[in-house]
């Protein structure tokens, strides 16, 4: 039980850090039909970001409060010198720039910071463990779920129940009848974009500890969240948050099971390496089942 229930917030865990990256996608293509591949760049300048903090300062709060008007400036730049110029175009020009732009990025942390990544040093207050119901938990992953879930809340509030939602949702159904309203159809793009570097920068912020900063860390996790984008529906924050707690579920209780499973099959040394693998298999396999059976996802938005 305390293996299950650990593993259980693990899942929990990396399904609430792919949906702070597959909420920022789906609405970035929802929203402006826009192919964003460079998300995860957003997601690795929070890391290195709060991770330089945190060393300097030798505090990860400190960390946090900087690198997030950081990526919020980063994602406003990237969208005024390369996005805006592509949303008319199409896909594969889309693919292309931010893939390029991925490139780039790679490349700047790597001179900037070196090759060898940073680790992230923790306050005291979140590297002990809790007890719950005679079950031990480590502290810095209740607050990763903690935090994590708190802004899936405040995303769902500010896009269904305030006046900058209602734009953003306009501007998704209707770009020209929003722009003859007179609503700035412009900023609210540019805002979007941002809020969606934002929304990566805290998956990359919370992530760091455990994982460290490395160059090109947001470029396998985004793969997955364009998994869960598909698997969700285009444009949909619920979509988006059921979706990622499903594959951070598929892809930790897999892993975690799925070896002693097949231990009864296959010797050690096999069942051990196609684990794993199989669960990652089992998350591709939902995506084509949905792409074959609901191809608008199994939560699309209203309007779509």
């Amino acid at each position: 039980m305390i293996l299950f229930a650990n593993q259980l917030l693990n899942g929990v865990q990396l399904g609430l850090i792919l949906f702070l990256l597959a909420a920022g996608l789906s609405l970035v293509f929802g929203i402006m039909d826009f192919i964003n591949l460079a998300h995860g760049v957003f997601y690795m300048i929070g890391a290195y970001i709060c991770a330089t903090v945190a060393i300097a300062l030798d505090s990860f709060v400190l960390g946090m409060l900087i690198a997030l008007p950081a990526t919020l400036a980063a994602g406003f730049i990237a969208e005024w010198l390369i996005a805006r110029h592509f949303y008319k175009r199409d896909h594969l020009d889309q693919v292309l720039a931010t893939f390029g732009l991925v490139l780039c990025a790679d490349t700047a942390v790597k001179y900037l910071w070196g090759p060898e990544g940073l680790s992230v040093p923790l306050p005291a207050w979140l590297s002990g463990q809790i007890a719950l119901g005679g079950i031990t938990l480590p502290s810095y992953r209740l607050f990763i779920v903690i935090v994590a879930a708190l802004v899936a809340i405040a995303l769902w509030q500010v896009i269904t129940r305030t006046r900058v939602g209602m734009m953003v949702r306009a501007s998704a159904s209707n770009e020209e009848m929003a722009r003859a309203l007179g609503i700035e159809t412009r900023m609210v793009f540019a805002l979007v974009f941002a809020i969606g570097a934002v929304l990566a920068g805290i998956g990359g912020i919370m992530v760091a500890p455990i994982t460290g900063a490395s160059i090109g860390m947001g470029n396998q996790i985004v793969i997955l969240a364009l998994v869960v984008i598909i698997i969700g529906g285009i444009g949909s924050i619920i979509g988006a948050f059921i979706a990622s707690l499903g594959v951070g579920l598929i892809d930790t209780l897999g892993r975690a099971y799925l070896p002693s499973l097949l231990n009864a099959v296959f010797p050690p040394e096999v069942a051990s390496s196609a684990g794993p693998s199989l669960a990652s298999i089992l998350i591709y396999l939902t995506m084509t089942l949905v792409l074959i059976f609901r191809p608008e996802g199994l939560f699309p938005p209203a309007s779509r």
